[in-house]
């Protein structure tokens, strides 16, 4: 009987994945290709869904509404960069700035901490109702799946561009960039803002999804994503070696996270410490090269002498 439930509650988790693998594969963009940590997620990840949710609520339709959230994602990401290029503050502080900003303002924009949407009286593009038993076109899963690979492949297009590369070089070495010409500081924006663009699309899926936003919702939302890239390359990242494919195993990174999570649930532990056992997760994850450049290829080298 807890089998069943356990496997009930699993579609559930691979949505709930999808979605969250969007706003990962944004962190994966500053993380991994522009090597910032950008903590501005935490902020975006309530503003994409309260702008969509009050937009939707005023009459606007779905798309129109996850534009908006879009688009206000991208803007909190220039004040970021904003804050790193033109003033000189540390990337991970303006992040910190960014996201306290956006507390006060998400609650603005709300007008409470909480807002609800009913998928019975709205038009949801995705909704957990819509996870067993719908139409191939209403299914929460699918739409998500079909949005996640769209993405992919701009991106994909966009980051072979001469401007993708531009922004690819300048996180692998921005000395070497602005020797060549590049404008380093106009990169880093470019892709703060991409990066936030894509946290708050996935915001305004996952308010749709499980029907409000919250102005808490988006507290801890840097440490999923890093949980997401990191089990994704853990995992996947011998065989996938084409940036798609990287792109593809932070995706299903995110959603093993989230199996995880599921089974973690279904074994009875105490929902209150999720979010520390993903911080010791993401701290292992992150602590393993290290300790294998340290300890490991040294006893290695020993060996072979």
């Amino acid at each position: 009987m807890q089998i069943m439930t356990l496997i009930a509650a699993l579609p559930g988790a691979v949505a709930q994945g999808l979605i969250w693998g969007i706003m990962a594969i944004g962190v994966y963009l500053t993380f991994r290709i522009l090597d910032i940590a950008d903590l501005t997620v935490d902020g975006t990840m309530c503003t994409g869904g309260a702008v969509c949710i009050m937009m939707m609520l005023s009459g606007h339709n779905v798309w129109t509404a996850m534009l908006a959230a879009t688009i206000a994602g991208m803007l909190a990401g220039l004040v970021t960069g904003i804050f790193h290029t033109f003033m000189g503050i540390p990337a991970i502080l303006a992040g910190i700035l960014t996201q306290l900003s956006l507390y006060s303002i998400n609650l603005k924009i709300m007008g409470k901490a909480n807002q609800a949407i009913n998928v019975d009286k709205y038009n949801l593009l995705v909704s957990l109702r819509h996870i067993k038993n719908s139409d191939l076109t209403k299914n929460a899963i699918f739409i998500v799946a079909v949005i996640c690979i769209v993405l992919i492949a701009v991106l994909y297009w966009f980051f072979g561009t001469e401007l993708g590369c531009s922004l690819r070089a300048t996180g692998c070495n921005p000395n070497m960039s602005r020797a060549q010409g590049i404008n380093t500081d106009l990169c880093k924006v470019l892709g703060l803002m991409i990066s936030n663009g894509l946290v708050g699309l996935s915001s305004a899926l996952l308010a749709q999804y499980q029907g409000f936003a919250d102005v808490n919702m988006g507290r801890g939302s840097i440490v999923i994503g890093l949980a997401a890239v990191i089990i994704g390359e853990a995992i996947f990242g011998r065989i996938f070696h084409n940036f798609a494919l990287r792109m593809v195993a932070v995706i299903l990174g995110s959603i093993l996270y989230y199996l995880v999570l599921q089974a973690v649930i279904w074994m009875g532990i105490d929902t209150d410490l999720l979010k520390m056992l993903s911080a010791i997760v993401v701290a292992l994850f992150l602590a393993f090269p290290y300790w294998k450049g340290k300890y490991f290829n040294k006893s290695v080298k020993r060996g072979g002498k």
